[in-house]
């Protein structure tokens, strides 16, 4: 499945444009971007693999992407939660099979604890903490991880390299990669990870509304068929993903070797674990 077979369209949900893209045929499948405040076009290729046998529906949420809002239009977690269940309406789907990826796997969880009865199936990717310590815990790894002496002598090289001057694209290219190396169990795979940008304010305003956030009770009530995936070299804690994934009575599937983004590091084992299911 390549971009080339994908149709792609703008929605107006409860006031603001949304940018939608759909690939594949047989029963529909949403797949929910990371970020906050990302867009969902970094998911590409690899969770284009997923389109065999159903079709998959991308969009960028508000205020990310192709979906940007004036600066006044509210975008927390509340706002996200609304567009997706008018996005559900207007899709004309009683029940949505989710695939939520990175902070897009704590929307879907929170879209699950507000609107249980309109989740039929629900799978978490490497998904963003559901309680606000772990988050804390998260950033604190990365942080870490961002200043091992291998990197920052990568980054010093580059600085010296002349490159910017003399190839400013492959320079914000290879800026980009050492900028997500952290989030690799092998720093070389950045190369492979599609380029992004995130709009700060959105990914501000989304944290700020969660506040000191915690879903754990909510999700002990859920009971909706899930699996949750992580690669095991993942800066999120292991313990808040196996947390998730014994309130939701989920299938656990643990990647070894394999950081944040499997559907690059192991995308063999990610095809055929989310088609299984």
């Amino acid at each position: 499945m390549t971009a080339d077979n994908a149709q792609t369209r703008m929605r107006a949900v409860r006031g603001v444009e949304i940018f939608e893209r759909r690939i594949g045929s047989g029963s529909p499948a949403v797949v929910l971007h990371g970020g906050p405040g990302a867009h969902h076009d970094y998911l590409l290729p690899g969770f284009d693999a997923l389109a065999r046998d159903r079709e998959l529906i991308y969009y960028d949420q508000r205020g990310g992407g192709r979906s940007p809002v004036p600066r006044e239009t509210p975008v927390g977690w509340q706002e996200q939660v609304a567009d997706l269940e008018e996005l559900r309406k207007q899709w004309g789907l009683e029940t949505l099979t989710i695939i939520g990826y990175s902070w897009g796997g704590l929307l879907a969880q929170l879209y699950a604890t507000e609107l249980p009865q309109r989740v039929g199936r629900l799978a978490l990717v490497s998904p963003a903490p559901a309680w606000r310590e772990m988050r804390l815990e998260f950033e604190r790894r990365f942080a870490e991880r961002n200043l091992a002496p291998t990197l920052q002598q990568q980054r010093a090289e580059l600085r010296a390299s002349g490159l910017r001057e003399k190839n400013p694209a492959e320079y914000a290219q290879r800026v980009f990669e050492l900028s997500v190396a952290p989030y690799f169990h092998d720093p070389a795979r950045a190369r492979d990870l599609t380029p992004f940008r995130v709009t700060g304010r959105t990914q501000q305003e989304i944290w700020s509304s969660l506040g000191n956030y915690d879903l754990r009770q909510a999700l002990a009530r859920v009971q909706i068929p899930s699996i949750v995936i992580q690669g095991e070299d993942d800066p999120i804690p292991l313990g808040a993903t196996r947390t998730v994934a014994r309130l939701l009575n989920a299938e656990l599937q643990l990647l070894p070797r394999c950081g944040h983004v499997p559907y690059i590091e192991a995308h063999e084992e990610f095809v055929r674990l989310l088609d299984g299911f």
